[in-house]
């Protein structure tokens, strides 16, 4: 199943939310406004990933995630892409570079998980990351701690934008990075997939502003 290119035009700037989403669930919509509310952005898109290579299980068929992606957030500001299949790239330094190459002009955020923070240093080319992006972190409570001591914290620490001032994030230069609290209840793709819920689940587009958890399959290395 192919799907069209997204289309953006220079000088937007576009969150970047990528995982496998399998499935994709009411916590990626809840932090997907967190990060349009909070980081200056003027589009986001789901990039769904051909497989994440620090899980050993495959992930659905592609087909099959797009479609409950879609069926998740229905919001015009809102893009469910396979980007990354079309371009072939495997790791996310690679889709952001062929990215910054395909959209000369537009910039581009890369949104995460604090608990993807703590273990962003052992992703592919972390460092080439930071430089090349802002990255909008989101934490639930509890994970502050761990995430400000995680090494890329400690390592770009002169690059972190104040939390008050989130909304400069999409315009900065890079590196840069905020790091802003998103209360949530605990939910995440892998739960779904362990009580069999896969193929149901609409109700969560029923209640997109529902105080539910950040999900647990972010790419990296």
């Amino acid at each position: 199943m192919r799907h069209e290119i997204p289309y953006a035009r220079a000088g937007q700037v576009i969150g970047l939310l990528g995982g496998s989403f399998d499935p994709a669930h009411a916590g990626h919509v809840h932090i997907t406004r967190v990060a349009l509310r909070r980081f200056g952005l003027d589009r986001i898109w789901w990039l769904v990933s051909p497989g994440n290579p620090l899980k050993a299980r495959g992930p659905a068929p592609m087909a099959e995630r797009i479609t409950r992606a879609r069926a998740m957030i229905v919001d015009p500001r809102v893009t469910v892409t396979d980007f990354e299949e079309r371009a072939g790239t495997r790791f996310t330094a690679q889709t952001i570079a062929a990215l910054q190459q395909a959209y000369p002009g537009v910039r581009f955020v890369w949104l995460m998980g604090a608990d993807n923070l703590v273990q962003f240093h052992h992703w592919q080319d972390w460092q080439q990351i930071m430089m090349r992006v802002p990255v909008g972190v989101m934490a639930r409570p509890g994970q502050n701690l761990p995430a400000r001591a995680a090494r890329a914290a400690r390592v770009f620490h002169a690059a972190r934008i104040k939390s008050v001032e989130s909304q400069r994030l999409g315009q900065a230069e890079a590196p840069a990075w905020c790091f802003v609290n998103a209360p949530l209840k605990d939910i995440s793709s892998s739960a779904i997939r362990a009580r069999g819920d896969w193929g149901g689940g609409r109700g969560a587009q029923m209640r997109p502003h529902a105080d539910v958890g950040l999900p647990d399959d972010g790419k990296g290395s």
